[in-house]
Formats: structure tokens, sequence, C-alpha cells
């Protein structure tokens, strides 16, 4: 009975160990008498004890890694750090496992090569304005790269490109250079328009000013040729009507002693007396002719 106890116990503790769940997203690479026999996916399995076993435990989502700042020179002799981010996947565990020694070491080696390679290709203007450029290069030839390895590159991503410290200054001091160009340039534009406008009310003022000066002057000068025109209307018509009156000579005599006495007893100094003294004498005549009818 001892005997039994004892076997079921060796035996759990044989079995219990050897029994493995290989949850979702891991496979396991097995071993069987030091050389590869399956890899497992997720779900339960049981391994042969002393005979089986685990050789590497693989995730299978996608892994990122930041790798440090790695010294490169451009084709124009500028050294600079880079850093970069590598975004990758195990496809095949059994490559992952056997196919290099420390994989993620690799990669990082391979990164800084490759890194290496393609800004020596460029130039520092080029280097700065050409991540897009590096981070597809760099996939690419990492993806082929680690293809024997069981991993597949997503993606690469240039994370900092920090140039030397005078390099820093210079272009410091350039994008300030720049910016005040642009800022004079904006002013500059800015004080024309305000010209162009202010030049363009003033236009606009005299213009008006001259229209208005010439619309008085018309309606002046209509003015006074309506005045001057009444006028002569009034005249005609005072001409008009002293001719329909049909006056004897005796009435134009008195108006003429009236207008004569009017202008002699003015403040005129002389006098004009007609040439004609038969009309002179003739109006003598009327007078007194009319001085006997009053009496």
């Amino acid at each position: 009975m001892q005997f039994l106890i004892i076997l079921l116990i060796i035996v759990i503790i044989l079995i219990i160990p050897n029994i493995k769940i290989v949850p979702q997203a891991k496979s396991y690479v097995i071993e069987r008498l030091g050389s590869y026999f399956q890899t497992w996916g997720n779900g339960l399995h049981i391994k042969i004890p002393f005979i089986d076993r685990v050789s590497n435990q693989v995730t299978l989502k996608e892994i990122v890694k930041d790798f440090a700042p790695q010294p490169v020179i451009t084709k124009d002799n500028v050294t600079m750090q880079i850093d970069t981010v590598v975004y990758f996947q195990i496809t095949d565990p059994k490559l992952y496992t056997y196919g290099v020694e420390n994989p993620i070491s690799a990669i990082e080696n391979l990164t800084a090569t490759t890194l290496r390679n393609i800004i020596g290709e460029l130039e520092l203007d080029e280097t700065l304005t050409s991540r897009d450029l590096i981070n597809s290069k760099m996939r690419s030839i990492l993806d082929d790269a680690t293809d024997p390895w069981g991993i597949k590159v997503n993606r690469v991503e240039v994370k900092n490109i920090i140039p030397p410290r005078d390099i820093q200054e210079a272009m410091e001091k350039q994008m300030r250079a720049e910016r005040e160009r642009r800022e004079s340039i904006l002013k500059a534009e800015g004080e024309k328009k305000s010209a162009i406008l202010i030049a363009e009310g003033e236009k606009e003022s005299a213009i008006l000013r001259a229209e208005a000066k010439k619309q008085a002057q018309i309606k002046e000068a209509e003015g006074e040729a309506e005045a001057l025109l009444k006028i002569k209307n009034a005249e005609a018509e005072g001409i008009k009507i002293i001719k329909n009156a049909a006056p004897d000579q005796k009435i134009i005599a008195m108006k003429s002693l009236e207008t004569l006495s009017n202008v002699a007893n003015g403040h005129a100094t002389k006098i004009i007396v007609p040439s004609d003294l038969q009309n002179i004498a003739t109006l003598g005549t009327t007078i007194k002719e009319m001085l006997k009818d009053e009496k």
C-alpha cells in the first residue's frame, strides 16, 4: 500500500510539471533529446519527462525597441547622434531560436550599421529633411536581413537627430535670421499696403473735392445765367409794355425832364447837354404847352 502511494506521488511529480498550457500570442519551441522537435501553439500540451524540454518561449506580439543614439558621419563630414525605434514581429519561432545568437542585440547592431551606411550617402541638410527616405530604406534593408532569423521588421522610425553644438548654434542663427527676414518682409508689405491705401484715399478725396468744386461752379454759372436771363426778359417785357402803351411826345418829354432833374440833383459834377439845340427848343415848347394845359 505504501508502495502504491509512493508510486502515485512520483507519477504526480513527474506528470504535473510536464503539462504545459501555452497562452495566446505565444509559442514554445520544444527540443527532444537536444534536437528541435516541434513548436507548440496556444493550448494544452504534455511533454515527455527527461526527453522533451522547452527550448524557448517566444512572444508573437509586435515588439518595439528604442535603441540608444548612434554616432554617424554625413557625406559632408558632420558627426551627429541619431537614435532609432524599430518595430518588429517574430514570424518563425524556430528560426528566431536557432537563427542567431541574441536576436535583439543582432537587430541593434544591424540597425546601427545600416543607419551609418545610409547617412554616409547624405549631406547634413538632406539628413535633416529626409526622415521618410531614411525610414523606408532602413525598413527595407532590415526586413531582408532579418528574414533568416524569423523576424519581420514592420517599421523603422528615426526618433532624434542631434547635430554637434556648433552646428545647432549655426542653425539657430540661420533660423533667427530667416524669421527676422520674414518679419521685415511682412512689415514692408504692410507699410506698402498702408501707403497705397492712404494714396488711394487722398486720390479719391481730391477727385471728390474737384467734382464738388466743378458742380459748385456749374451751379453758380447756371444761377448767373438764369439771373441774367431773367433781367433780359424783364427788360424785354418792359420795352414791350412801353411799346404797347404807345406814349405820346408829352409823356416822353416829361420823363426826359425827370431824368434830367435826377441827374442834376445828384452828385455828378458834369451834365451832358445834347448838341442838337433844335431838340432842346422843341423840348421847351412842349413843356410850355403842357403848363398851359394845366392852367
